[in-house]
């Protein structure tokens, strides 16, 4: 039995395209994935995303608990609402999961982990926080049951969103990227709003009580926001140059392999799990770019052969605004941005150019 989100019934009422997404009933698409992506990119397009779990962590010892959980530090956390992307590793330094972090003061955060690894997620931490001994609490609202999420992306996310909400553009005008704040509609109740997209695009994460998402979700509907699927949320993701766990990293990858050295903190003295491995291991490949000189299609596993050696397609698509086919991809250490590089497609090696990602960002094209 597949698990649904609180506005299960929404996207079949408008005839959504429904898919198996890690044990969950969500929409691959409503009709084109094309026009969904290019509404993302160049109007507002919202994404059911109630499956992701928000875990509220609170308690004396919460900050010295994260210090030691994730590669990226949480003492950059300085204003309250800020918010932190990082990689939860294990001892062998691979990823567990990919997450985001917001501080809402020194003994209360949110950590947002992602539907498919939830219960392992869950499981890991709270077996750390045994392990350590520390005095805090994880309290999950698991997704589609105790809350929902909509992500509301594009140029004009945020006017779109004030339309459905007026009450909380106060607390949002100025609210800069990559931050979340409390704010309450009275049609609505408690909102957490977020602005840590995963499109390229600006716009608005907003958490609510389970009873009141799909009220949201037509008001948002009714002010001209378009509901978009799974797959325009991936072609978008792609050509903002992020990472998809499960794809472009996993418990066997270390997040210097997978591009997320700048989000990995090995300069300062404090440790966390998995440091010790990736200070003995080092870099090992280069994680970059690929857009397809030809015609053709990108996979992920397709082989790639450059002149340091070979290497492997992690994620891969057309991309609707570049009108070319790109991917991410793990390659041979040597190899830069601007070299030349083959991929294997139905036995033939076609010709593709090595760049350095996001491929496109703000509606726009950056290649």
């Amino acid at each position: 039995m597949l698990k649904t989100t609180v506005l299960n019934a929404a996207h079949r009422a408008l005839h959504a395209r429904m898919v198996d997404f890690g044990g969950w009933d969500m929409p691959v698409n409503y009709g084109s994935q094309i026009e969904e992506h290019h509404v993302v990119r160049r109007d507002a397009g919202m994404f059911d995303v109630s499956h992701m779990c928000a875990v509220d962590a609170v308690g004396p010892d919460v900050k010295a608990f994260l210090r030691r959980l994730i590669a990226n530090n949480v003492d950059k956390l300085k204003a309250p609402g800020k918010a932190l992307y990082s990689a939860m590793l294990n001892e062998s330094g691979g990823v567990v999961d990919d997450l985001i972090v917001y501080c809402l003061d020194d003994t209360r955060y949110r950590i947002v982990i992602n539907a498919g690894t939830t219960d392992k997620d869950l499981a890991w931490m709270s077996a750390r926080l045994r392990d350590w001994r520390l005095d805090a609490t994880l309290t999950p609202l698991k997704g589609g049951r105790e809350a929902g999420m909509i992500a509301v992306q594009g140029p004009n996310a945020r006017t779109k969103v004030w339309a459905a909400a007026p009450e909380i553009k106060s607390v949002t005008e100025n609210l800069p990227p990559f931050f979340g704040v409390q704010g309450f509609a009275p049609a609505y109740g408690e909102l957490f709003v977020a602005t840590t997209g995963y499109t390229g695009e600006d716009g608005f994460e907003l958490t609510l009580a389970a009873d009141q998402t799909e009220k949201l979700w037509n008001a948002l509907l009714a002010a001209g926001v378009k509901p978009c699927g799974l797959g325009a949320r991936d072609t978008l993701r792609l050509e903002a140059g992020m990472n998809l766990y499960g794809q472009d990293m996993d418990e066997q990858v270390s997040p210097l392999d997978a591009g997320l050295a700048w989000c990995t903190d090995l300069a300062s003295d404090r440790d966390f799990v998995g440091k010790t491995a990736l200070l003995a291991q080092g870099r090992r490949y280069a994680f970059l770019g690929l857009k397809l000189l030809e015609k053709g299609v990108l996979r992920a596993h397709q082989k790639v052969r450059t002149q340091e050696g070979e290497g492997e397609i992690t994620s891969g698509s057309f991309s609707p605004t570049l009108g070319v086919a790109i991917a991410l991809a793990r390659l041979p250490s040597g190899v830069v941005a601007g070299d030349k590089a083959e991929v294997e497609i139905r036995g033939k090696w076609l010709p593709t150019q090595i760049v350095k990602p996001p491929f496109a960002r703000n509606g726009k094209g950056l290649l």
